[in-house]
């Protein structure tokens, strides 16, 4: 997949810019809060319909702009396709066009533009909260699976539902007369969630294992482990089995729910362990060792698109180059040789010349 060029007009802190791309490397180069990162998230946004660091569409928008517009021409499976994505500062919803086209919802422009992003906060991943690590699969299985990505919408409605009933049940005691309904249909659609996640993170696993060694010189073994509700005894096991074990630890947790007025069973609080030579990451690992790992499971999670795509994503490494000594900046940059990849830094002679360098300053192409 390659992004020949890109059009911004009131987007974040550009008021017009367009730009042609390099199929390769393209090295993103500006001082600090000059632009850079928005660059890639105008990118994501095409790509996944939502933006990376703000869920509020206002924020998008160019001060004072009443709208902004993003348009990409993208080339993928043999074709050239233009992606356009135009956001309103009003309550006016989001107008979205394929080629011209326009689109009901984002899933009709799903499959276009595949992208996989590595930002500094993702080389804590390992190290944070559970949140963190159940997003890194969300955010993959998102774009690599359309049924995956409703089923988690629906999930979420559904959990927000069920935990407003069980905070209301003393003013409001026949809200908990719903919880059978919403136990229901919470069991089928965790069951895709945990069944897809615990699939997927398997074929992360073989690989970031692989990346990880590599990145060691075969001294270290990085370890992934999918954890989910008790009851649960094989996540990758077909869903319908999935799902009656997870009927099973609803009724266990019933009294305890409506006790604590709080959703206690799901996959909304599964987790996944990675462990290096056996021992936990969380526990053990130092920085370095936990930066290398996060870099492998990126590089894993692009490899993975690309085997169940028959394309490599476009890669988006944010400011992440900088965090790593020369040695570590060298291997990584030997890794993503072959596709397109967009690198933002501070300054370029840190970085190996490889590719076009596009200069930013003030939201504008220099």
């Amino acid at each position: 997949m390659v992004i020949q060029n890109l059009f911004l007009q009131g987007f974040r802190n550009y008021e017009n810019f367009q730009c042609d791309f390099s199929s390769g490397v393209n090295l993103i180069v500006g001082q600090n809060a000059q632009g850079k990162t928005n660059l890639l998230e105008a990118i994501c946004y095409l790509s996944r319909g939502a933006a990376f660091r703000t869920r509020k569409e206002a924020e998008l928008i160019y001060f004072g702009a009443d709208f902004a517009e993003l348009s990409a021409v993208v080339r993928s499976y043999g074709r050239e396709q233009t992606l356009r994505a135009v956001l309103f500062a009003s309550r006016r919803p989001r107008q979205l066009f394929l080629s011209g086209v326009k689109k009901s919802s984002r899933e009709d422009m799903d499959g276009v533009l595949h992208t996989v992003l590595f930002c500094p906060e993702d080389l804590m991943v390992l190290k944070k909260g559970a949140a963190e690590r159940r997003k890194l699969l969300d955010d993959a299985l998102c774009q690599l699976r359309p049924k995956y990505a409703r089923a988690l919408e629906e999930y979420k409605r559904l959990l927000a539902q069920k935990s407003a009933a069980l905070r209301d049940r003393i003013d409001h005691p026949k809200m908990l007369e719903l919880l059978p309904d919403y136990n229901e249909r919470m069991a089928q659609t965790g069951a895709i969630l945990i069944t897809t996640r615990a699939k997927y993170l398997r074929h992360l696993a073989e690989l970031a294992a692989a990346h990880h060694a590599a990145f060691s010189g075969g001294s270290e073994r990085l370890r992934l482990n999918y954890q989910t509700v008790s009851t649960v005894t094989e996540p990758t096991a077909p869903a319908l089995e999935v799902y009656a074990q997870l009927k099973e630890h609803q009724q266990s947790h019933y009294r305890a729910e409506v006790e604590s007025m709080q959703c206690l069973s799901g996959p909304h609080k599964d987790d996944f362990e990675a462990a290096l030579n056996d021992l936990p990451m969380k526990a053990f690992a130092s920085q370095g060792q936990t930066r290398t790992a996060a870099i492998s499971l990126k590089l894993a999670e692009r490899d993975l698109f690309e085997t169940d795509t028959g394309e490599l994503p476009v890669l988006l490494l944010d400011d992440v180059l900088s965090e790593l000594d020369p040695g570590r900046q060298d291997f990584v940059l030997n890794r993503i040789r072959n596709g397109q990849v967009f690198i933002t830094c501070c300054e370029q002679d840190k970085v190996t010349d490889i590719g076009k360098t596009i200069h930013i300053q003030q939201g504008r192409l220099v």
